[in-house]
C-alpha cells in the first residue's frame, strides 16, 4: 500500500505549485502595480531558486542517515507556513523571500517522496514506479490550474491560503500513513556522496535534459500566461484550461512512457521529443488563440515522450545508497531550468520592447531552440551507445 499512498501525496503536493499560474498577474502587478517584466516573472523564478538549495540538502541528509519520512513532515510544515504568510499582508521583497523558502521546502519533500517511492519499488518495477511517479506529479500540476483558476476567480490569495492549509494536512498525513522501507545499501557522508554523484558522468544525459525541458516549463508558465493574458485577452479561468489541455495528456501518458522506456530507447525518445517539443513552443506564438487549446494538448504528448524516460534512466544510474541524492539532483537541474525560464522569458521579452519590436513570437522561437540544440547535441553520444550495446541505455 506504501506507493499508492506516496503517490498521492505527490499528487496533493503539487497542487499550489501550477494554483499559481492562472492568477500570476493579480498576484504580481495587480497587487503589487509598481513590479515590471522582470520583477513579476521573479514571483515564478523565486521558488526555484529555493529549490537549489533544498533538494541537494535533504537528499545528502536523507541518504546519509538512511531516513525519508521525518524529513518530508519538516519540510511540508515550513512550505504549508510560507504559503499561508505569502496570503498576508506583506510587501512584494517579503513575498520573493517566502517564495524562496517554499519552494526550498516544496523540492526538498518532492524529491524525498520520489526516493521513498523507489526504495519501496521492486527493481524489475522501477519503470512503472517512477512513470507512477511522474503521473502522480504532472496529474497534480494539471489539475492545480483549473483549480487556481477557480479558487482565484474571487480573490488570487485565495490560492496560497488554500495551499498552506493543504500542505499542513500533508504533514499530519505523512508523519501517520508512511513509513521509511529497509535500506541495506551502507550510509555515505555527504562528502562521498557528492564525490560519487559527480564521478557519475552519464547523470549528465537526464540532467541536461531535465534542465532544459523545465527551463522550458518556467517560460510557459511565466512569458507564455502573460502573453495569453495581455496579447490574447484570457481570463485566469480561460488560462488555467489552457494549462490544464497541456498536462491532463502530459500526465495521463507519463505511465504509459515510464513503461515503453524499459523496451524503447530511452535517450531516442528523449531526442525526438525534444525537437518535437520545439516545434510545439514556435508554434505557440504563431497560432490564433483559438487553436491554442489543442495545440496546448499537442505539446502535452510529446512533453510525456521527453520526462518518462529521463526520470527513469536518472533513478537506473543512481548507485547504493544515492537515490534520495540522485534524484535531488535531477530535481535540482530541473529547478535551476524552471528558475532561468522565467528571467530569460522576461529578459527577453523586455530588450526585445526597448527596442521598438513585438517581443513575444522572437522569444518563444529562441526558447523553443534550446531543445531542438539539446537534441542535436546528443547525438553523437546516441549513436556511439547504439553501436556498443544497442539502442538504449544500459540498465541498472
Amino acid at each position: 500500500m506504501s506507493l499508492p499512498r506516496i503517490a498521492i501525496v505527490i499528487y496533493l503536493l503539487m497542487l499550489p505549485v501550477t494554483a499559481m499560474v492562472p492568477v500570476l498577474a493579480e498576484l504580481t502587478h495587480g497587487r503589487y502595480p509598481g513590479t515590471g517584466d522582470v520583477a513579476r516573472h521573479l514571483f515564478m523564478s523565486a521558488n526555484m531558486f529555493g529549490a537549489l538549495l533544498g533538494a541537494p540538502l535533504a537528499g545528502l541528509l536523507s541518504d546519509s542517515r538512511a531516513r525519508r519520512t521525518p524529513l518530508i513532515v519538516v519540510a511540508l510544515l515550513v512550505n504549508g507556513m510560507s504559503l499561508l504568510l505569502i496570503g498576508t499582508d506583506i510587501g512584494y521583497t517579503t513575498v520573493l523571500a517566502l517564495r524562496f523558502v517554499e519552494g526550498c521546502a516544496h523540492m526538498a519533500s518532492l524529491s524525498l517522496l520520489m526516493a521513498l517511492a523507489a526504495d519501496h519499488a521492486h527493481s524489475d518495477g522501477l519503470g512503472a514506479t517512477m512513470g507512477g511517479v511522474g503521473a502522480a506529479i504532472s496529474l497534480g500540476v494539471a489539475s492545480g490550474a483549473p483549480l487556481g483558476g477557480v479558487l482565484g476567480s474571487g480573490s488570487a490569495l485565495a490560492v496560497p491560503w488554500y495551499g498552506g492549509w493543504l500542505m499542513l494536512a500533508l504533514a499530519v498525513v505523512v508523519a501517520l500513513l508512511l513509513r521509511d522501507a529497509p535500506v541495506s545499501a551502507p550510509r555515505l557522508h555527504p562528502r562521498a556522496l557528492l564525490r560519487a554523484l559527480a564521478d557519475n558522468r552519464m547523470l549528465a544525459v537526464p540532467y541536461a535534459f531535465a534542465f532544459v525541458d523545465r527551463l522550458t516549463v518556467g517560460f510557459i508558465v511565466s512569458t507564455f500566461i502573460l502573453y495569453l493574458a495581455s496579447v490574447q485577452g484570457f481570463a485566469p479561468p480561460r488560462i488555467g484550461l489552457v494549462m490544464a489541455a497541456f498536462m491532463i495528456p502530459f500526465a495521463l501518458l507519463t505511465w504509459p512512457a515510464g513503461m515503453l522506456s524499459r523496451y524503447w530507447d530511452r535517450l531516442g525518445m528523449m531526442m525526438a521529443g525534444s525537437v518535437l517539443y520545439g516545434v510545439f513552443l514556435i508554434a505557440l506564438g504563431w497560432v490564433p488563440g483559438d487553436w491554442i487549446v489543442w495545440l496546448m494538448a499537442a505539446g502535452g504528448v510529446v512533453a510525456a515522450l521527453m520526462y518518462a524516460p529521463s526520470l527513469v534512466l536518472a533513478t537506473e544510474l543512481a548507485g547504493p545508497g544515492q537515490r534520495a541524492s540522485t534524484l535531488a539532483g535531477f530535481n535540482v537541474a530541473g529547478s535551476l531550468g524552471f528558475a532561468l525560464g522565467p528571467l530569460l522569458g522576461g529578459v527577453l521579452v523586455g530588450r526585445l520592447r526597448d527596442a521598438g519590436f513585438d517581443p513575444y513570437q522572437p522569444v518563444f522561437v529562441i526558447v523553443a531552440l534550446t531543445e531542438v540544440i539539446l537534441a542535436l547535441a546528443m547525438l553523437p553520444l546516441w549513436l556511439r551507445l547504439r553501436r556498443s550495446s544497442g539502442i538504449r541505455l544500459p540498465n541498472s
